[in-house]
């Protein structure tokens, strides 16, 4: 798809690594300028300047998707920077600590809730009215595979990813004749820092996730990229309300 967002203007949360990265560099690698919001400021400015090296067009903001001020402002940045907006990848997301749906605390159920579904909305309540001004544009939200089926001892997690397929399809009815397309994508178990950290923890074994994967490995972040960059450009002009599962295989099972 060489060129596929060429000139458009994408704001990408949770940009500083993981899946937000590989997207950000595949979105500069089609010809679109970012603007990377992370509230680990370090790594969007990595991001960036990965970007910048290789040729692309990139800024970043210091935002927390589940502060709805810190939101407001990264749209209007976004505006600021590049003029308009026309798509977002509101990837920003948290896994949570792993325990048991009794065990498991209000703090962090809370917390989870707040960065991965709240975040969601906030990001859309925000970017929806800037691309109403303009007459439209596209919307990628970060599920999971935790969105379609159950994992134990994630019940925080796994509630959020259901609300955002929910929030995902609510949207894109809302705004289906307003030229603006909600979908969602939803990886199986990808090769990122937040499969690390629970690896690393001892919570999950990495052979046993590979093994949970009918094709015999991870994901790559670039992976999940490549299904982002078709649902916002102009080849998935058809496609709302759509969830994207990328995954291996997993739900199939």
């Amino acid at each position: 798809m060489s060129g596929a967002l060429q000139g458009k203007v994408i704001l990408v949360t949770g940009g500083g690594s993981g899946i937000g990265r590989a997207t950000s560099l595949r979105v500069a690698q089609e010809g679109g300028k970012i603007m990377i919001a992370d509230y680990m400021r370090e790594s969007a400015e990595r991001t960036v300047k990965i970007i910048k090296d290789a040729g692309g067009t990139a800024s970043c903001v210091d935002a927390d998707a589940s502060i709805a001020s810190q939101v407001e402002m990264m749209v209007k940045k976004t505006v600021e920077t590049y003029g308009r907006i026309d798509g977002a990848f509101n990837n920003a997301g948290i896994e949570g600590r792993m325990a048991d749906t009794a065990a498991c605390t209000e703090e962090n159920f809370d917390r989870t809730i707040a960065i991965n579904l709240r975040g969601v909305w906030l990001c859309m309540k925000h970017e929806i009215p800037q691309m109403l001004k303009q007459g439209g544009g596209a919307i990628v939200n970060t599920a999971s595979i935790a969105g379609l089926v159950g994992f134990v001892n994630l019940p925080a997690y796994v509630a959020s990813k259901h609300g955002v397929i929910g929030l995902t399809k609510t949207a894109a009815l809302e705004y289906a004749q307003k030229n603006i397309r909600v979908n969602c994508v939803n990886p199986g178990v990808i090769n990122t820092p937040m499969v690390a950290r629970l690896v690393d923890s001892g919570s999950m074994n990495e052979s046993d996730l590979t093994r949970g994967e009918p094709v015999g490995r991870m994901g790559k972040p670039e992976e999940i990229g490549e299904g982002v960059i078709w649902l916002l450009s102009d080849a998935s002009s058809f496609v709302t309300g759509h969830s994207l599962v990328i995954d291996g295989g997993w739900v199939a099972q």
